[in-house]
């Protein structure tokens, strides 16, 4: 890892405000969208660049808005990767979002957020605060093949288990689907019905596939060579160099996806799930109407 002076931390796009602390990831899940060269980054992917003095640039941030809102993070760079162990710059600005009385939506892979489940509880009790967790398969030995660095599926449910018990809303993204390999009804099943167990407010899917851009479809193609042999021509053939990889069993699939959500009152659409995580309780935006 390497660090920097970032100039700023907050981003704001359509009404969401988000941060990265870190950038670049070392759970090296062969799927990642963040590798593509889009994001234009300067130096390994593993490599992470710190930005070391990310709380202070919250701190000020914050104190010089106006009306609170929910911040994001975790969207191109998880915020529990090993390094924060050491580091722990994610608690830091944890620390500074509960004492401005901000919201909180924060999604990770990994079950070092427990460490922090103190925080979050405040968080989410002076504001709000919604933990996301990504689950792609229920099969803990196919987990360890897609995102090999990180804890498997078995120990994020006992995470949304546990946010559970604390009150703290949660939010599964389903996502990606990948053809050919965890695109069944099987594994879709198993996931949603641990969802409904351990009470998710929402399920975010993208279609039951996955997206392939320069930089992700090298790494991707790469990974399937290594674990899924002749897996890599099969994609060519069925679809190309397409952005969108729609898993054949999409229909069928999503059919069911909604089923299991309506049935037992989860948010089952990403407009749905993002509505919520973005929108702070009407008490503390009434009470910001006194801070302007």
């Amino acid at each position: 890892m390497h660090f920097v002076d970032a100039k700023g931390i907050l981003t704001t796009s359509g009404g969401r405000c988000g941060m990265n602390i870190y950038r670049g990831c070392t759970h090296g899940c062969i799927y990642c969208d963040s590798r593509s060269r889009c994001y234009q980054f300067t130096h390994p992917f593993e490599d992470i660049e710190v930005k070391q003095n990310a709380p202070e640039l919250l701190e000020k941030a914050l104190r010089s808005k106006r009306k609170k809102c929910m911040i994001g993070t975790g969207s191109m760079s998880d915020p529990y990767m090993h390094c924060e162990e050491e580091l722990q710059l994610t608690r830091k600005c944890l620390e500074i979002i509960r004492d401005h009385e901000f919201g909180l939506a924060i999604q990770t892979k990994s079950d070092r957020i427990l460490r922090d489940i103190d925080l979050l509880e405040e968080i989410n009790r002076t504001a709000k605060c919604v933990v996301q967790m990504t689950l792609t398969t229920y099969d803990d030995e196919l987990c360890s093949i897609l995102e090999p660095h990180v804890c498997n599926t078995k120990r994020r449910i006992e995470v949304l288990e546990e946010m559970q018990k604390r009150g703290i809303p949660t939010v599964v993204w389903m996502t990606p689907i990948l053809p050919f390999i965890n695109d069944t009804e099987e594994n879709i099943t198993a996931i949603l019905k641990e969802c409904v167990r351990v009470g998710v407010k929402g399920v975010i899917d993208f279609g039951m596939g996955l997206t392939l851009r320069e930089g992700d479809r090298e790494y991707y193609y790469s990974a399937l060579d290594r674990h899924f042999p002749g897996m890599k021509e099969r994609y060519i053939k069925r679809y190309g160099n397409a952005y969108e990889l729609s898993s054949p069993n999409a229909k069928e699939l999503t059919g069911i996806f909604r089923r299991i959500c309506r049935e037992n009152g989860i948010m089952s659409t990403p407009e749905e799930c993002f509505g919520y995580m973005q929108e702070l309780p009407e008490r503390y935006e009434q009470m910001s109407i006194f801070d302007l």
